[in-house]
């Protein structure tokens, strides 16, 4: 039977207080409808719809051709918003998925039981709902002895009986599609809000005899819909601890899980250990055995297998097998660390390849350059890249040597096996196998510096006179 979802996006979220509309706030580093159109994939959905409404133009911007979009120009309630994708799905057959953008804790595994159990009742609606230890507030369902669906009670109109009911409604259904769209053309707006009610359509169903089933989640949590800052961190929190916990499971050591901060799409190989203060976002990929942390933000990087970072920042980021950085450096947009390579303390590298067995040991800048294997650059060396206009390469061959105060003024090239002496402003290329000096010889002043203290003490007296006059 075809699948399909229609997923509510229309909102703006006033009570968010923000200029960012209130499906695209991440959690987890993915905008909340993300992870709802992440789900409903999952669930092989063929067809999904996503209602829009405020920050049409930015929703539809970042989910693309993910789904097809529908606009709901007047906030009118959940039945109105459902009603706009009739158009597109109208004429189809099968079961929909209707389900709010700002529930990002839905998972995948829940709507798939959710679906499983609409097929085997032959439910025309299945309503996924939770227990909670306090549900003030929430529309409680309310069962018959078969287990189905009797009615929703909301809150201000529940009994002093159901009230103690500890079930409710999450807002995400599952419909028989047809019948969907045909109970939708009898809800009404007759109530105080002048509102097309979603909700109405169970009634609608019971009333015409059809069977309306309820799954409950196993995890409250998925319940959650973010209306609020509040709601934000909570979602943010629990989606935090549900992804660390999958990444132990599958062999991710994690010294301190409440000071881990791993987005949705980061993997993590078996047998990394990740210390406390350790934050990881975007697109990246960490190997097996590696060592993170503490305190290290990485970005959209991938970090090979045994690779240690400790105390440093990487952004859009490679780096080799077997390699060390840190503490206190910092990887850039661009930056390729090859395998069994040092980068060590307070070493900035961007757009800037350091193949094999090279060493960055401390306190330098390397910028759009080219290291070969087995290069040693010592501390304070720099590459100077840019001319207040053009930014230009280094390259420095392999077996090369780089001492320590090194100044090499780009565009240039370091041969193979040179030598570059410490203390250098290098501006001319170096061949292969030459040794380059670029520095004033040395000179001793015998005895001249108590010649310089006695100049300088007689100004200062001088200028101490002076200011008592």
């Amino acid at each position: 039977m075809k699948r399909m979802a229609i997923v509510l996006a229309a909102g703006q979220g006033k009570r968010m207080k923000s200029k960012l509309y209130k499906v695209l706030h991440p959690v987890c580093g993915t905008p909340m409808v993300g992870h709802v159109l992440d789900a409903v994939e999952r669930v092989d959905s063929e067809r999904t719809v996503v209602v829009v409404g405020h920050g049409a133009e930015a929703v539809k911007g970042y989910l693309g051709d993910r789904a097809e979009f529908v606009l709901q120009a007047d906030q009118l309630g959940t039945g109105h918003a459902v009603k706009q994708a009739k158009a597109l799905l109208g004429g189809e057959q099968g079961t929909t998925i209707v389900i709010c953008g700002d529930t990002p804790l839905v998972t995948s595994d829940t709507l798939e039981r959710l679906m499983e159990l609409h097929d085997r009742a032959q439910a025309s609606a299945t309503i996924l709902t939770a227990e909670l230890d306090n549900p003030h507030g929430y529309g409680r369902i309310i069962r018959a002895e078969d287990g189905s669906v009797l009615k929703i009670v909301e809150q201000k109109d529940a009994t002093q009986e159901e009230q103690l009911v500890r079930e409710i409604n999450t807002g995400t259904y599952c419909f028989d599609n047809a019948q969907l769209f045909a109970a939708l053309e009898q809800v009404t707006n007759n109530n105080v809000q002048q509102e097309y009610y979603l909700t109405d359509v169970i009634g609608i169903m019971k009333v015409q005899g059809n069977v309306v089933q309820a799954y409950c989640s196993p995890d409250p949590a998925e319940s959650i819909g973010v209306n609020d800052r509040l709601a934000l961190s909570e979602a943010e929190r629990l989606m935090r601890e549900r992804i660390n916990k999958r990444h132990m499971l599958n062999g991710v050591t994690i010294v301190d899980p409440m000071q881990t901060y791993i987005e949705a799409a980061v993997t993590i190989g078996a047998d990394t250990v990740l210390h406390p203060g350790t934050v990881l976002r975007g697109s990246t990929v960490i190997g097996e055995e590696c060592v993170i942390g503490p305190h290290v933000e990485i970005t959209d990087s991938t970090i090979s297998d045994r690779a240690a970072i400790a105390h440093s920042v990487a952004s859009s980021a490679r780096v080799g097998q077997d390699s060390s950085v840190g503490p206190f450096a910092y990887l850039r947009p661009g930056a390729d660390i090859g395998q069994d390579v040092k980068i060590g303390d307070f070493v900035e590298i961007k757009n800037a390849v350091i193949d094999d067995h090279s060493k960055v040991s401390h306190l330098s800048y390397i910028g759009d350059a080219k290291v070969g294997k087995n290069v040693n650059i010592g501390c304070g060396a720099i590459t100077v890249n840019y001319d207040g206009y053009n930014k230009s390469v280094t390259e420095i061959g392999d077996d090369a040597f780089i001492g320590s105060n090194v100044n090499l003024i780009a565009p240039i090239r370091i041969g193979n096996g040179a030598y570059v002496v410490a203390g250098s402003t290098i501006t001319h290329h170096v061949a292969d196998n030459d040794l380059a000096i670029a520095r004033e010889r040395q000179v001793i002043k015998p005895g001249y510096a108590e010649k310089l203290r006695g100049r300088a003490k007689a100004k200062k007296e001088r200028e101490t006179q002076q200011g008592e006059q």
